[in-house]
């Protein structure tokens, strides 16, 4: 109990000082707005759902199956780090995310934002920006372990492989977004982010090759950008045709989050 209640605390503080920067005017917004992401990203680490879903879930998952499969498959080493980081911002965006984001959209820290004149976009910006330096994190222990523990193959191109990670990290969370826009109560939103999670790890192939389900699997693992990701990850995976559907993605959920702002902004 003391927990929460001292990160509700610093949670408030976090909204009043937003508040008070944007007030000072159209000079002061920069400095809100760099103000609020830091302080996002200091309350994430405080979160405890946020700790479970970002390091400890897909941590443990990375351990355990990563055992597994370079026991069971050694040619399992050769993909292991694109797999388990595919499974880690899955969790991440479409679990971690959402629920930061109906406690703001769906409660009073809303109405303090309008009344205070602060742009109802900066608070999905800084969730947006804090989760995604959290899963970028996390992102890099995976790598890092993975070829002491499993002897796993480090990626041939560091540049294209981070280049990669970051475009799905981007379009995992703009999914994230759009659930945390639309749903409205925390026991739907966890039912509906299994429905999109679930789908991701299993159809996409990080667990076993995507040939090997029937053409209906094969075709719905496609509407998924876990999918994609994981060959643009690959070692020469990083073209256009494994990133054109992400792009598509991606501008997709920046225009459905813009509407669905301006909706709420209208109530």
């Amino acid at each position: 109990m003391k927990f929460e209640s001292s990160f509700q605390t610093a949670y408030w503080c976090n909204i009043a000082g937003i508040c008070l920067r944007y007030a000072g005017g159209y000079k002061m917004n920069m400095s809100a707005f760099l103000y609020g992401l830091a302080l996002q990203w200091k309350l994430d680490i405080r979160s405890k759902s946020l700790l479970v879903t970002c390091y400890v879930v897909p941590l443990i998952f990375f351990m355990l199956m990563g055992s597994i499969f370079t026991s069971v498959m050694p040619q399992m080493k050769e993909t292991l780090i694109p797999a388990m980081i595919v499974m880690g911002v899955s969790m991440g965006a479409y679990i971690g995310l959402p629920p930061t984001l109906i406690e703001t959209y769906a409660g009073d820290i809303k109405k303090i934002y309008k009344a205070n004149g602060v742009p109802l976009y900066s608070g999905l910006v800084t969730m947006f920006l804090s989760t995604l330096i959290h899963l970028m994190t996390v992102c890099a222990i995976m790598l890092l372990l993975a070829p002491v523990l499993f002897d796993a193959a480090l990626p041939e191109n560091f540049a294209q492989f981070f280049s990669a990670l970051a475009v799905y990290v981007i379009v995992s969370l703009g999914i994230g977004s759009i659930l945390g826009l639309v749903v409205k109560n925390q026991a739907r939103l966890a039912m509906i982010a299994q429905l999109v999670f679930l789908p991701s790890i299993m159809l996409s192939g990080i667990m076993f090759p995507a040939d090997l389900l029937p053409d209906v699997l094969q075709a719905i693992g496609r509407i998924f950008p876990a999918y994609w990701g994981y060959r643009l990850m690959l070692d020469h995976g990083f073209q256009f045709q494994n990133a054109w559907y992400l792009i598509l993605i991606f501008v997709l959920s920046v225009v459905l989050c813009g509407m669905l702002l301006r909706r709420k902004g209208a109530r």
